[in-house]
């Protein structure tokens, strides 16, 4: 696979990156855990150049960085650009973490005491010294993030993280983040289907020479045609609970899926291809990390590092309409 930079100081990596967090958590939760497989996708990625592997210490909780501790042992761990994410937490309820505190019983703790504390926890789980980015996983409104990213600066002086950045924050919160430390990366959401960084995030992320490093950019899935209606989606699958999986939604959003597909077939590629390479095309510094625990899918979405799509599609992707529903 092809590399780019992860940001202007980071280090390289293969253009398309692997998310851990289905794996253990949030996706399909009746179906039984499969680390054995896991782990083997986790290999093959890295066997195929996907070198950036995501993970988080609100994922399971704590499943996720034991199972890619796991997957990295021996010689794979050195093969690896490895992320973790801390400032998302769990409550007492016991309920699985998704992508947003939108999730039951999922809280955001951004004091430096926890920040400290939670870069060993998830170093002993990883079963490493170091993790090549550090990332605050979403802003405590409580915490100024000035002294959050204070406490994460220290992980890099310390030689825990070699660089750190932040996810679904704003270009205020990012300029305020850099009075203290670099900021190698933005972690946002970014498809077809979800556009909101491209306005302001993205272009100053290019202005200041830092990565974006968009989570979901199949749509959760949803742009791979896999779905038809909500009663596809397994019983206790976190999708259940977002606006643009209801129903009434899925039908209107189905209308994307429909038009991507045109292009896919039209392309001779999987409309997987394309929205990655609607991805990929909005600049080098982006770096897209779909998630999957499955050895076909994997293999679909690395092929899109050689998907090129021409003025005229990328025309017809852009023009595609908003989706029906909220991301949360």
């Amino acid at each position: 696979m092809r590399t780019t930079t992860l940001g202007s100081d980071g280090p390289d990596v293969g253009v398309i990156g692997l998310g851990c967090m289905g794996m253990t958590a949030s996706y399909d939760l009746e179906t039984p855990r499969d680390d054995a497989t896991s782990i083997a996708v986790i290999h093959q990625a890295l066997d195929m150049g996907m070198t950036l592997i995501d993970t988080a210490d609100a994922y399971g909780p704590f499943t996720n960085e034991e199972l890619v501790g796991k997957a990295l042992a021996g010689g794979y761990r050195e093969r690896a650009v490895l992320a973790t994410k801390v400032g998302l937490v769990m409550g007492d309820t016991g309920a699985q973490v998704g992508p947003g505190t939108a999730s039951p019983g999922a809280g955001r703790n951004g004091r430096p005491e926890h920040v400290r504390e939670s870069i060993d926890s998830s170093l002993r789980r990883l079963n490493t010294d170091h993790v090549e980015l550090y990332q605050l996983h979403r802003v405590d409104p409580e915490v100024p993030i000035e002294e959050t990213w204070g406490a994460m600066a220290e992980a890099v002086a310390a030689g825990k993280a070699l660089h750190i950045g932040l996810s679904e924050v704003t270009v205020g919160e990012i300029r305020r983040a850099q009075t203290v430390h670099p900021v190698t990366s933005v972690q946002s959401e970014l498809s077809l289907w979800t556009r909101d960084v491209l306005a302001e995030v993205l272009p100053f992320c290019k202005e200041e020479g830092i990565a974006l490093i968009p989570f979901s950019p199949l749509g959760r899935g949803f742009l791979t045609g896999r779905f038809s209606s909500f009663d596809d989606l397994p019983q206790d699958d976190f999708r259940r609970q977002l606006p643009r999986f209801q129903q009434d939604a899925i039908r209107a959003n189905l209308a994307i899926v429909a038009r991507v597909r045109e292009v896919a077939e039209r392309a001779g590629v999987t409309p997987a291809q394309v929205a990655l390479a609607w991805v990929l095309a909005q600049g080098t510094l982006v770096v897209p990390i779909p998630g999957t625990k499955t050895p076909k899918y994997l293999e679909d979405n690395a092929a899109a590092a050689g998907v090129e799509l021409n003025a005229a599609q990328m025309a017809e992707l852009d023009a595609l309409p908003p989706p029906e529903g909220t991301r949360y």
